[in-house]
């Protein structure tokens, strides 16, 4: 009686139905060729021999049917048994037909091709909503007849699986694959992408892709990307976007970073974690050009970012009054204590050349100093001052010169005065003689005139 096969072969058994049915449905070979085909790669050169043996004095001459053609033979090339091409094109792919008279000896078709580029798959999904495309690129244009196929199925899962044809693009140089996603798919399951490219020189099979459907997720960058001043508010800019028109924001959100990097800086600064279509930058360089790109992720972190958008520029606002900010040199930003910032940038920023005195010149002109409207208005009224207040003091020193010269040039007695107590009861003509000349002057007294000096009766 047999045993019954152990654990390890059982194991063994199971690996290769696995790999069996991996493998099912996808072949991928060259195409096969036809009896009366030549195959010629591109560049080389190759002779077509019309029979082995020819009647002699026979003329044997050669023909090529011309594209397009409803019948009948085109263009005559030569004559001989033989005919040599060189350097092939794909444009010398053709039925060739070598005759003698009106005698058909041989009907033969050349094919220039190049076997194909093996596949570099990448698949992403540009929403939850959408279908995955699944693409890869080509150094080189693909021949004629070059075609492309994508499979896939759940791994694990003894299925067939599904068939789609890949379409190349010229302009983008790459092949595309739509993978259909029917509604309700879970996201989480595991697929196996396989590819394959082949044409009559050859095929080329793709690695094994394995993929989720969340992992794929890869949305398109943000668009209508603007950079806005803020009145005020020199250190600031604001940012605005929009989300993606492949992505519908009511059903799932995204998450964005926001890169930003003044013009001379070859570097980026970079915002994560913005939830919003909006973002204030507070640090920006004074005065200064800014280049700013912003980039989405799916909410949850699934997939991969998506590239970043076309750039968007923007410089922050700048006090109308005040002229220096385009003359002095770029400054670090740095704050000190006064609130000012007065630390210039590295010359390396500005990819100095030594040897360029035209560039040299314009970097030690721009550090001059610049007057302002105020040191006008502050210099001009300083003066119109001291000009006032020169012209007040010489009137002034007139009026008193003039003065003393009217004192000095008064008749003698005019003037004279005499002095009476102030603490003493005003006079009476009984006890007061008249005086009739002037009494010396002394502290305390009253200075009176003769004119002035009068009494009335008792």
């Amino acid at each position: 009686m047999a045993r019954p096969p152990g654990p390890l072969l059982l194991l063994l058994h199971l690996l290769l139905l696995l790999l069996c049915l991996a493998a099912a449905g996808r072949p991928c070979g060259p195409v096969a060729l036809s009896r009366d085909t030549v195959l010629g790669h591109l560049g080389a050169n190759i002779t077509l021999t019309c029979q082995d043996e020819v009647p002699e004095n026979a003329t044997v001459l050669w023909q090529v049917k011309e594209q397009g053609a409803a019948g009948g033979w085109g263009q005559q090339l030569a004559e001989g048994n033989t005919l040599l091409l060189r350097r092939l094109r794909y444009e010398d792919s053709g039925h060739y037909s070598c005759s003698v008279g009106s005698h058909l000896l041989r009907s033969l078709r050349l094919l220039v091709a190049e076997p194909p580029e093996t596949p570099q798959v990448f698949c992403y999904r540009r929403s939850h909503d959408k279908d995955v495309l699944c693409e890869w690129p080509q150094q080189e244009k693909p021949s004629p007849g070059t075609r492309a196929v994508l499979w896939v199925k759940q791994r694990f899962v003894a299925e067939n699986a599904t068939q789609q044809r890949c379409r190349y693009f010229s302009k983008a140089r790459k092949f595309v694959c739509r993978v259909k996603v029917p509604p309700g798919t879970d996201d989480t399951k595991h697929l196996v992408v396989s590819t394959c490219v082949s044409n009559s020189a050859g095929s080329s099979a793709g690695k094994d892709k394995i993929i989720t459907l969340s992992s794929v997720l890869k949305p398109d960058p943000p668009v209508n990307v603007t950079v806005e001043a803020l009145e005020k508010a020199p250190q600031w800019l604001q940012v605005n976007w929009s989300y993606p028109s492949s992505w519908d924001p009511r059903f799932y959100w995204l998450r964005f970073q926001v890169r930003y990097r003044p013009e001379p800086a070859p570097t980026f600064m970079e915002v994560d974690q913005v939830t919003t279509t909006s973002l204030n930058i507070r640090d920006a360089w004074r005065g200064t050009k800014h280049v700013v790109q912003v980039r989405a992720k799916d909410e949850f972190g699934h997939g991969a970012w998506s590239e970043w958008s076309q750039e968007a520029v923007g410089t922050p606002w700048t006090d109308p009054w005040d002229l220096t900010s385009e003359t002095e040199p770029f400054s670090s930003q740095v704050s000190v204590e006064d609130g000012t910032y007065g630390v210039t940038l590295l010359p390396k920023f500005f990819g100095e050349d030594d040897s360029n005195d035209a560039a040299g010149s314009a970097m030690e002109s721009s550090t001059h100093p610049v007057a302002t409207p105020y040191a006008f208005l502050v210099t001009g009224g300083s003066l119109l001052l001291g000009i006032a207040l020169f012209v007040g003091i010489v009137v002034r020193y007139r009026q008193t010169w003039w003065t003393s010269g009217q004192e000095m040039t008064k008749p003698e007695g005019e003037g004279q005065h005499m002095l009476v107590p102030l603490s003493l009861p005003p006079p009476t003509l009984s006890d007061t003689p008249l005086l009739s000349h002037p009494v010396p002057s002394a502290p305390g007294m009253l200075h009176m005139t003769h004119a002035d000096y009068s009494f009335s009766g008792q």
